[in-house]
């Protein structure tokens, strides 16, 4: 497939305008083009040591969960080890492409693999989705009427007002009198305007509705999940479980106050990768999280949930051979997907 074909259906995939708003998504090492990918390679983490397997297996694009390029690079040069993989990228015209939190956020992403190690559950986001466009423009919509003799002035006035969109006008009938009814959208700035030029006539303001508009959410997509179990398990259960789902002799635990390994868990709230802020203030029996900040696990300790780290990308790298699959069905079969080997969290027991 051509480069900017893939990257197209990727983005279909999941669309980049789930990822959170601080994060670095989508294309970030583009070949010269035309650029052609016949193999695609997927990791968790593009270390040295993974793009140095990617160019042996002879990668056309390198799909890394995390972004590699985070913070905005000075320079290119052979110093630092992000440097030196745009360096080898290019070098070996191989493309880098980083989901991210947008895999996070879909309903057949990361952290829906994450639930999959609590058995049978139904889960919800913790924090839904917005659709990332709308038929409105705008953050509000201002509706008033205005007779004959007002319109003309007061539409001049709007329109000279930034940041306005879908002006229209009606005939109306109000209490017996022939008006017209206008309706705009605007911004946030640009409604104080509206409301300052409006309340400059006090027919027109009395006459006035605001209304504020709001992009659906998208079902079963968004941040974190809360995930209810079809039937109660003991917590030292579940932590053999997740411990089986994810491929790790240990875990680190916290258990709540006043719970013991024989305590029932109904209620998990996870959150793949570093979820102390996604997870913070949720009403469950246990947190899954890859990492969480010493502080933020004594609070949930405090408040009787248990805590489950798992370390970061070990609640995420096994998603990996879950999305080739998924992939290979959405590009049809047109390219080869393979998974690194040589990907592993940095952390280890010693």
């Amino acid at each position: 497939m051509n480069l900017r074909e893939l990257v197209s259906a990727l983005n279909d995939f999941a669309s980049p305008a789930l990822a959170e708003s601080w994060d670095n998504v989508g294309l970030l090492v583009e070949p010269s083009p035309p650029h052609t990918v016949n193999t695609l390679f997927l990791t968790n983490d593009l270390t040295e040591e993974v793009m140095e397997e990617a160019v042996q297996k002879k990668a056309d694009l390198v799909l890394s969960y995390h972004p590699p390029i985070f913070a905005p690079l000075k320079r290119v040069t052979w110093k630092t080890w992000k440097e030196r993989l745009v360096v080898r990228a290019l070098e070996n015209r191989i493309g880098i492409y980083s989901p991210h939190t947008a895999y996070d956020a879909i309903p057949h992403g990361v952290n829906n693999w994450l639930t999959k190690g609590l058995g049978t559950c139904t889960s919800v986001p913790l924090h839904p989705s917005t659709a990332p466009s709308s038929p409105a423009e705008g953050t509000h919509r201002v509706e008033f009427c205005a007779d004959a003799e007002h319109l003309d002035a007061v539409l001049s006035k709007i329109k000279d007002i930034p940041e306005i969109s879908c002006l229209t006008t009606l005939p109306a009938r109000v209490e017996g009198e022939e008006q017209t009814r206008v309706s705009l959208n605007c911004s946030q700035k640009a409604l104080l305007e509206v409301v300052a030029l409006l309340s400059q006539n006090s027919l027109l303001y009395h006459k006035t509705e605001i209304l504020l508009l709001q992009k659906p959410l998208l079902p079963h997509t968004g941040m974190g999940r809360l995930c209810t179990l079809s039937e109660p398990l003991s917590l030292s259960d579940t932590v053999e479980r997740i411990k089986g789902h994810l491929g790790l002799p240990h875990v680190r635990l916290a258990l709540g106050a006043g719970r013991t390994l024989e305590s029932p868990v109904k209620k998990v709230a996870l959150c793949a990768g570093s979820g102390s802020s996604v997870l913070k203030g949720t009403e469950a029996d246990l947190y899954l999280t890859g990492e969480m900040s010493h502080h933020d696990v004594l609070d949930a300790v405090a408040n009787g949930i248990s805590v489950i780290l798992c370390e970061h990308s070990n609640t995420e790298r096994g998603f990996l051979s879950e999305l080739r699959d998924a992939l290979t069905i959405h590009l049809q079969n047109k390219i080869n997907i393979i998974v690194s080997e040589k990907d592993r969290d940095p952390l280890q027991v010693a």
